[in-house]
């Protein structure tokens, strides 16, 4: 991916300094409320003694054959299999068939080594999108920077242990232009989809750039990496993954903590419906039904954007860059299912390679500094309950609380999406209305996209065609 050297416009410096420092004073903040209290602030995830919960419980699950069948997972095999080669062994005893299923998390006091990988994984991720965001720009790569691998999504994958950290590490090598050899990148690219499945739609978005052979080779990655990784753990076939996938969407919300982290309105919606969180009896039945149309409409207006816009790349493939190609098929995945914050660094993380010009970059890139705010703000009191701290190694009394985040972000990402299509449909619509075909021969063969088109000539037929009428005019 060939990114162009861009300098700063306007106030493009000091508003990306300015958010990327109030997420610096943001993380201040969260480690002064951590050394006072014991516990991360309410931006982070509810439960006090639920730390790297995500790492623990995952990889107790690589030693118990239960994964899939007791503990209903929705990860591939490669996941088990690096974490039963990473992780003390010892520190996982075999608790049997229908155990707690939390019981990974007694490893936090043993399994030491799992700390420097999360650490070494978030640093190691900060080093890399650095060294990404710099070949496109140097005078915005601190911030962006920031933005992408210390904002909110990133400290919420920090603060769940949860595998994003590996995948999002393979992505930047797999998506980024740090790898020269196509062959790695395509291992990473197939790697990082077996960790998170909701990546596969960028394998196949490259193919509206007409790049098949890159398609290919990804794709036959991520097919050999899911074979081998099955292979060495024995379990994990696509019919159990299937299954658990159907099962796990017909999950409902039972209270507004489902919605902590949302980056979309998947749990909103399912709770409209709860029979244990009457919402019809709080806010009113006529917005009940409001919001039972609201949400689908906006849902769908936003895929309807990406669609338009995924067309318009496959008539002008040239016109949009591949960065944004994988971010259409990346944002239609993460829009349409609830796979949690920390997802939200992906789109990000390709949104920070669009340039500070016009309106629909801009309001992307400001909305995506918006997002990586480690901040939230308290709605209205839900309880106050006593839990047991993981940091503070203590049993304190803390207050739930709804949030304004759940409600306004999976907002903001579907504005997103929406912004980047649309600059994708403009750009495409200028160059077709210019006629834009010059040193398009390649594509000669395309259908054109209105009947009085005219076709794309050889290259120096233009030239030619040009010289050749002087030469007549001379003669005359």
């Amino acid at each position: 991916m060939i990114l162009p050297v861009r300098r700063p416009r306007g106030w493009q410096l000091p508003f990306e300094w300015t958010m990327a420092c109030i997420v610096l004073c943001a993380i201040g903040y969260s480690f002064w409320f951590l050394a006072h209290n014991g516990y991360l602030p309410m931006t982070f995830f509810y439960e006090p003694d639920d730390v790297f919960a995500d790492w623990f419980n995952t990889a107790y699950w690589a030693y118990d054959k239960g994964a899939y069948d007791t503990w209903t997972t929705l990860y591939p095999p490669v996941s088990f299999v690096f974490l039963g080669l990473i992780t003390r062994a010892e520190c996982y005893p075999i608790r049997g068939i229908g155990s707690d299923l939390s019981v990974g998390l007694a490893a936090r006091y043993c399994d030491w080594g799992s700390y420097v990988w999360i650490g070494g994984l978030f640093l190691l991720n900060i080093v890399l999108v650095y060294l990404v965001l710099r070949k496109a720009d140097r005078t915005t790569a601190i911030p962006r920077t920031i933005a992408v691998a210390l904002g909110w999504p990133a400290l919420n994958g920090l603060e769940r242990g949860n595998l994003v950290l590996v995948a999002f590490t393979l992505f930047v090598l797999g998506f980024g232009p740090l790898l020269r050899s196509a062959w790695l990148k395509w291992l990473c690219v197939g790697l990082a989809v077996n960790f998170k499945v909701y990546l596969i739609g960028t394998v196949v978005a490259p193919l509206l750039k007409r790049r098949w052979r890159w398609s290919e080779g990804a794709l036959i990655a991520v097919v050999v990496v899911y074979l081998v990784s099955f292979a060495l753990l024995g379990r994990g076939s696509l019919f159990e993954l299937i299954g658990n996938l159907q099962n796990w969407s017909a999950l409902g919300a039972a209270s507004p903590l489902d919605m902590w982290s949302a980056s979309t309105y998947e749990s909103l919606y399912k709770l409209l419906d709860s029979e244990q969180y009457p919402m019809a009896a709080i806010i009113g039945s006529d917005k009940v039904i409001l919001l039972h149309w609201l949400i689908p409409a906006l849902l769908n207006a936003t895929r309807l954007t990406i669609v338009f816009a995924a067309i318009a790349t496959w008539l002008r493939p040239e016109v949009v860059p591949t960065y944004r190609v994988v971010n259409f098929a990346l944002m239609m995945a993460l829009i349409s299912s609830e796979a949690g914050g920390y997802t939200s660094a992906f789109f990000i993380f390709l949104v920070m390679f669009e340039p500070w010009r016009g309106f629909g970059r801009k309001f992307a890139i400001v909305l995506c500094y918006l997002l990586a705010q480690p901040i939230d703000f308290p709605i209205d009191h839900i309880a106050d309950v006593v839990r047991d701290t993981f940091f503070g190694h203590s049993t304190t009394i803390i207050s739930f609380y709804i949030k304004l985040g759940p409600f306004i972000r999976p907002l903001m990402i579907e504005l997103v999406a929406a912004a980047i299509s649309f600059v994708t449909i403009r750009d495409v619509w200028i160059d077709i209305h210019q006629q834009g075909w010059s040193g398009r021969w390649r594509y000669r063969r395309d259908v054109p996209f209105l009947p009085w088109i005219r076709k794309p000539l050889p290259p120096g037929a233009g030239t030619r065609a040009a010289g050749d009428s002087t030469a007549v005019q001379g003669q005359a």
